[in-house]
C-alpha cells in the first residue's frame, strides 16, 4: 500500500494517549507496518511514549506529520470536539472536505488501514483529469476487455454540441461540457498572426454543462452557464469545450478559457459562482484546453497565452481570488497537477520556459527545471517522488525531475534523473502505472514506447497499426486502454511484452479521455457519450 501516492486525496490520523499498555501495543504494531522512529519526548514525565514519523521515511516515501499537544485537556481539544472521537487509540481517514471514516484500533493496525482506505470515495472516483491520482490509472477500476455496438454497452447518449473535454464521474453522476452552435452566421473577429487549420467560430455558442446518471444514462442536468461569440478560432481538431473539469462530488468546476470558469452544485446544476479571467490570445488560434485543478478547497487555473500569462488560485466555495502569479510563458496547454511532497503541496506546471513548482498555499516559485520545447500540450505525472513531464513539436524533450530537497534552478543538476530527446509525447499524455512504467505515444502517431520511470530504460516502441491518438491512455488492473479518432480502442497487457487482448470498434470519433470507475469505462465521443459495462449477473 503506498500512502505516499494517496496522501493528496487524504490524511490518515491516528490518535492515541501515550500512557496505556493499548496504545503501546497498537504502536508497536504500527512500527512494523510503517518505517518510523519513535523517541521520548524531551521533558515528559516518566517514559511517554511519542511517535515522529518522518516527513519521507528514506526508503518508503510515507510522509507523516505529528499533531502533539504537551499536557492536552481531552475535551477541549479542537480535533477531538470536531470529529467526537471519545475512546481512543483510534485510527480516522479525513478527506478534503472532512471526515471519511474512523476505527477504534486494538488489532492488526495494517488491517484497519487497509479497511479505512477501501471507504475512501476518492480513489474510486474519477474527479479530474487524468483520474484519482492524476496519472491515468483507475486503481478501482476493472472495466471489459471487449465491447461493440452490440456487446457490453452499459447505455450510449446523444450530446448536443461538440466538446473534446474528458468527462469526470462522482457518485452517480457523470459530468461532460459543451459548446452549442446558436442562431445564423455572424462576422468572424479577427484571427491571429499565423492561424491555420482552424475552425472559425461562426456562430453564438452556448456553453453547457451536463450531468448523466452514471447507472441508466438518463440525463439529470442541463445548464448554459454563457453565451457568446468565442473571440478566437480553434484548431480543427479540437473545439470551444476542450477543458474538462473537475468535481468533488459538491461541486463541480468547469473552464471555458476565454467564456468563463463557472462553479456549479453538483446536484442540481446551480451555479454557485463565475469568474471572467480575460481574454486568452492563443498562438496561431488553436484553441484554449487546459483543464482547472481542485485540491482541498482551492480551484487553480493555468492561463498560459501569447499575452500577460499567470496562474490564479481561486476559493472552492465563493470563487474569492487567494492568489494570483505572473508567468514569463507564451501559449501552452498542460494541465498542472497538485502533489503532496515533503510536507507541502506542490502545484507543478509544464510549459516552455520552464516547468515548475508552486507552493499551492502562496504560489512562491519553489524549484524550476528547464529543457522542454514549446507547444506543451502533454500535462506532467508524478509517483514517489518523481515528476515526468514531456513535449513534442519542433523538437522533443522528456524529463524526469526528482524533488527531493528540490529547490531554485534544477537544469543540469542530479536532480534530473534522466532525459529523453526522441519520441517524446505531444497530445496525449503519458500514462504512469503503479509499478513506476510510463506508456507515451510519439507524438500523437501509433507509437507507444513503455518507458521505466526510474531509470528512462525503454521496452518499445511498439507499433500499433492506426494512427492519430489524441486521446490519453488510461489503464485499470493489468490492462491498458487506447482509443484513437477512428472509432477504435485496443486493449493491451500490461506485461513484460504487451500483447493485444482487444480490438474494439465504435461508430463515432474519440478525442476526448476515457474515464474508469469501477466497472465502468466512459467514453465522449464527438457524437455520443458512452457507457462500456457488462452486464450485471
Amino acid at each position: 500500500m503506498n500512502i505516499a501516492r494517496l496522501i493528496s486525496v487524504f490524511t490518515l490520523v491516528f490518535i492515541f494517549a501515550t500512557n496505556t499498555i493499548a496504545t503501546e501495543n497498537t504502536l508497536a504494531k504500527a512500527r512494523l507496518t510503517f518505517p518510523s522512529r519513535y523517541a521520548k519526548e524531551p521533558g515528559a514525565a516518566g517514559d511517554r511514549l511519542i511517535s515522529t514519523f518522518d516527513r519521507y521515511t528514506a526508503k518508503k516515501n510515507i510522509p507523516w506529520a505529528q499533531y502533539y499537544r504537551d499536557k492536552m485537556q481531552w475535551s477541549d481539544d479542537t480535533l477531538i470536539k470536531k470529529f467526537q472521537f471519545y475512546s481512543i487509540p483510534r485510527l480516522a481517514l479525513i478527506g478534503r472536505d472532512g471526515l471519511i471514516a474512523h476505527e477504534r484500533v486494538r488489532m492488526d493496525t495494517a488491517k484497519k488501514v487497509r479497511a479505512l482506505i477501501a471507504q475512501s470515495p476518492a480513489e474510486t472516483q474519477w474527479g479530474q483529469w487524468r483520474g484519482p491520482w492524476a496519472t491515468g490509472f483507475a486503481p478501482k477500476g476493472n472495466p471489459p476487455i471487449e465491447w461493440s455496438e452490440k456487446k457490453n454497452i452499459g447505455w450510449k447518449v446523444a450530446l448536443p454540441g461538440l466538446g473534446h473535454s474528458s468527462p469526470v464521474v462522482w457518485g452517480n453522476l457523470v459530468f461532460v461540457t459543451t459548446a452549442v452552435p446558436q442562431g445564423d452566421k455572424l462576422p468572424v473577429p479577427e484571427q491571429p498572426p499565423g492561424a491555420h487549420n482552424n475552425l472559425d467560430p461562426f456562430h453564438k455558442m452556448q456553453f453547457r454543462v451536463l450531468a448523466y446518471d452514471c447507472a441508466t444514462g438518463k440525463l439529470r442536468w442541463n445548464a448554459t452557464v454563457r453565451t457568446a461569440q468565442p473571440h478566437q478560432s480553434t484548431h480543427e481538431s479540437g473545439t470551444w469545450a476542450s477543458n474538462s473539469p473537475v468535481t468533488d462530488g459538491h461541486h463541480v468546476i468547469a473552464s471555458f478559457g476565454s467564456n468563463g470558469l463557472f462553479a456549479l452544485d453538483a446536484q442540481t446544476g446551480r451555479v454557485i459562482w463565475q469568474k471572467q479571467l480575460g481574454q486568452q490570445e492563443v498562438k496561431h488560434g488553436h484553441g484554449e484546453g487546459a483543464s482547472p485543478v481542485l485540491y482541498g478547497a482551492t480551484v487553480v487555473v493555468n492561463w498560459d497565452h501569447e499575452g500577460q500569462s499567470f496562474i490564479v488560485a481561486l476559493d472552492k466555495t465563493t470563487g474569492r481570488e487567494r492568489w494570483r502569479v505572473k508567468r514569463n510563458e507564451p501559449t501552452s496547454w498542460a494541465t498542472p497537477i497538485v502533489v503532496e511532497h515533503e510536507g507541502r503541496a506542490q502545484l507543478i506546471v509544464s510549459a516552455t520556459t520552464a516547468v515548475r513548482g508552486y507552493d499551492l498555499a502562496n504560489g512562491k516559485v519553489l524549484w524550476h527545471a528547464t529543457g522542454l520545447p514549446n507547444n506543451v500540450v502533454a500535462s506532467p505525472v508524478y509517483a514517489n517522488g518523481i515528476v515526468y513531464a514531456g513535449a513534442s513539436y519542433e523538437k522533443r524533450t522528456m524529463l524526469a525531475i526528482k524533488l527531493n530537497g528540490a529547490k531554485g534552478d534544477l537544469t543540469g543538476t542530479d536532480h534530473i534523473l534522466w532525459t529523453r530527446r526522441a519520441a517524446t509525447p505531444y497530445v496525449p499524455s503519458p500514462l504512469l502505472m503503479p509499478d513506476n512504467t510510463l506508456y507515451f505515444f510519439h507524438h500523437y502517431q501509433g507509437f507507444l514506447s513503455k518507458v521505466h520511470g526510474l531509470t528512462g530504460k525503454d521496452a518499445g516502441p511498439f507499433r500499433l497499426g492506426r494512427r492519430n491518438f489524441y486521446a490519453s491512455p488510461v489503464a485499470a488492473k493489468d490492462r491498458v486502454y487506447l482509443t484513437d479518432r477512428t472509432g477504435s480502442t485496443l486493449v493491451l497487457s500490461h506485461a513484460a511484452d504487451p500483447k493485444v487482448l482487444a480490438h474494439n470498434r465504435l461508430e463515432d470519433s474519440f478525442s476526448a479521455s476515457p474515464a474508469i470507475v469501477g466497472p465502468a469505462l466512459f467514453l465522449r465521443g464527438e457524437k455520443f457519450l458512452y457507457c462500456i459495462e457488462a452486464p450485471q449477473k
